[in-house]
């Protein structure tokens, strides 16, 4: 029953490795995330209006080589 809980456990770390190193990719191949943002909403008689904004996040290099790096450690490194 133990055997089955390490291979689980083993199973959970490679997963979780491999999400990490294609994140860690997809931060240093596009850099930044765009997304478009309610800001206000309104009524005028019949007429509803909003207005939206669209912004830009940027993600840092190293924090996209940090998540690589340790997405890789997570694969490489053997587990007792």
């Amino acid at each position: 029953m133990a055997g089955v809980v390490v291979h689980d456990f083993m199973n959970a770390t490679k997963i979780l490795g491999i999400v990490l190193v294609v994140l860690g990719v997809l931060g240093l191949v596009y850099g930044h995330i765009d997304y478009t943002k309610e800001t206000h909403q309104g009524q005028f008689g019949p007429f509803t209006f909003s207005v939206t904004e669209k912004e830009t996040r940027i993600i840092p290099t190293w924090v996209s080589v940090v998540v690589l790096a340790a997405g890789v450690v997570l694969l490489v490194v053997p587990r007792k």
